[in-house]
């Protein structure tokens, strides 16, 4: 078999991943998030009223651990918000144990911040990265947090910082723009830190698109199966050409010393 390297012109999401990906060589992930990284399925009774419901075990982040065999962790809950998660869920669900820091944390954060909440989504001068307790109340500031509190439990990990698709709505198209700019900033200042670019490689989440994926305002089982595959081969992307940065992940977790 002959290998001619990476392909330079090769787009994130050019080639959907089957079988063991790059992401397998994780052995521990957290997925950090709101109802979309929790399986979350919306009813509607005979009245018309709906109803919200966290299935995990549909999460995009579970199909992505059973494909590759890794121990997946829920860190999500429908309706959170970074602020949310700061000031009493991981708290309270012990999100914080040293006992479950992993090797990688998956964040997709901020539909409920942003888009319902009109929260300020902030700047990167927010985030003080030398003591995360001076962060501003901004999103970017909420968010900054908890990748500093994560670093401080499992200071090797890989950070995967998930930005929103595209839509038609004009206000949510122009929020997840800056979203995007922001979330790269932050990753320049936190080291092990990529960005899954879903506004620029992903489909834009359209009526057609709504129409076979979707439930109601959530996606449907199917919906998440393909929204594993493109987060799956995103981190198999991300992996494959920086793939100096991750000849190490075996030892992250470990008190093995290594260089």
């Amino acid at each position: 078999m002959k290998w001619d390297g990476i392909n330079q012109d090769e787009k994130p999401l050019d080639n959907l991943v089957e079988g063991y990906s790059n992401t397998s060589l994780f052995r521990t992930v957290a997925f950090i998030g709101d109802s979309l990284s929790s399986g979350e399925f919306e009813t509607v009774d005979r009245d018309g009223n709906k109803g919200y419901h966290d299935l995990y075990e549909y999460s995009w982040g579970q199909y992505i651990a059973r494909k590759n065999g890794f121990k997946a962790y829920n860190f999500s809950r429908g309706g959170m918000t970074a602020k949310w998660y700061l000031e009493s869920f991981a708290d309270e669900n012990g999100f914080w144990d040293k006992e479950k820091a992993t090797q990688a944390y998956v964040i997709a954060l901020g539909v409920n911040d942003l888009y319902n909440q009109n929260m300020e989504i902030g700047n990167i001068s927010d985030v003080d990265k030398a003591n995360c307790e001076n962060n501003h109340d901004t999103f970017l500031g909420y968010y900054g947090k908890i990748v500093s509190r994560y670093k401080e439990i499992s200071p090797d990990a890989k950070f995967f910082f998930v930005s929103f698709p595209k839509e038609p709505d004009e206000r949510k198209q122009k929020i997840a723009k800056e979203m995007l700019e922001k979330l790269y900033a932050l990753a320049n200042v936190f080291e092990n830190s990529y960005v899954i670019n879903l506004y620029e490689y992903s489909p834009v989440h359209d009526e057609q698109f709504k129409k076979q994926f979707y439930l109601h305002s959530h996606m449907n089982p199917q919906g998440y199966i393909f929204m594993a595959k493109l987060i799956d081969s995103y981190i198999d992307y991300i992996i494959r050409h920086n793939s100096e940065d991750f000849k190490n992940v075996g030892f992250i977790g470990t008190n093995i010393v290594y260089k």
